[in-house]
Parts: C-alpha cells; structure tokens; sequence
C-alpha cells in the first residue's frame, strides 16, 4: 500500500481570494491577495498536497455557472505557478437546489478528496474564513486554521490573518 499524503485542503473566497462580500460574478472581480502564491509554494514544498473545496451557491442562484469557477481556478493556477492539486465545488444553496451533503459545513467533498488521494487526516488541514469550515474539517479530523480578517470569534484550532500566517502555523506545528 502506498504511503498516505498530507493535504491542506482551502477554502476559495476569503482565504485565495479577498472575500467581496458577494459572489464573484466576473474574473475582472478576482483579487488574489499578496502572499497566497508564496504561501502555496512554501506548503508545496513541503509535500502537502493542495485542493481547494469551496461552496459556490452562485451556480444554483443563478448568478455565474460552474465555467466561470473553473476560469478562476485557472486564474489561480497562473498566479501560483501551477501549485493547486484540485478543485472540489458545491454549486447547490439549501433555499434554492435544497440541502447538499457536499456543501460545507458536511464533509462530503473532503471525504471524496482524502479517499481519491490517500490522505492521511492526522496530518493533514483545513484553511477557511468561515465557521462551515472549521466544521467541515472537524468532522473528518483534519486540524484546523480560521482565517480571522473582522470581529468574528476564530472557531478553528488555529486563527491567522491571511494564508502566508496559516501556512508559517502549518509548517512550524509538524503533524499531530
């Protein structure tokens, strides 16, 4: 049997993106914050994988389609020399498709992502901005960074500022 992978599985909107208080309707909206390529090449090099898992009601309220997620995710890709692994989306809103097992705060996608490559969940994390988050990666045992930017309260076993804190709080703590 192979050797299990260590992940740090990212949010999208708030932790690779400035969060814009709404959807990203257009890629001219998209602000990639300084320090998110640094921070997914420092976790590349140190043998995490990177997959990104983001809710995207957007797609079920009509707003933008799942082509315009993907035209994003590439976006990402240029600016980051290519460090993501992969791109889990929820395109459902539980007041408009109903309620989804892959929309977080369930674990549906990560749990498809750890079985697809092999990821050991002791050693492995979950970067978000938000409370579904925190839960999404609690509930399958992942540790857990929020990424505080207001007033919330941090729900995680981390908080950080921005994602070059998170990924400094990843590489100095090892694994569980």
């Amino acid at each position: 049997m192979p050797p299990k992978s260590k992940c740090v599985f990212l949010d999208r909107d708030g932790v690779l993106n400035e969060e814009l208080g709404d959807y990203i309707q257009n890629l001219e909206d998209l602000i990639i914050p300084e320090g998110v390529p640094e921070a997914l090449q420092l976790l590349k090099s140190a043998g995490f994988l990177l997959i990104v898992i983001t809710n995207q009601a957007g797609i079920a309220k009509g707003l933008y389609g799942p082509e315009l997620v993907y035209a994003i995710h590439e976006k990402m890709q240029e600016a980051s020399g290519g460090m993501l692994d992969d791109l889990y989306f929820c395109p459902y809103h539980p007041s408009v498709s109903g309620r989804s097992l892959s929309r977080k705060p369930d674990s549906l996608l990560l749990e498809k992502a750890i079985a697809k490559y092999n990821i050991d969940p002791s050693q492995s994390w979950m970067v978000g901005d938000r409370a579904r988050d925190m839960e999404a990666g609690k509930k399958v045992d992942l540790q857990t960074i929020h990424i505080v930017t207001g007033d919330e309260t941090a729900t995680g076993d981390y908080f950080s500022a921005n994602l070059l804190e998170a990924a400094k709080i990843i590489l100095a703590s090892g694994t569980k």
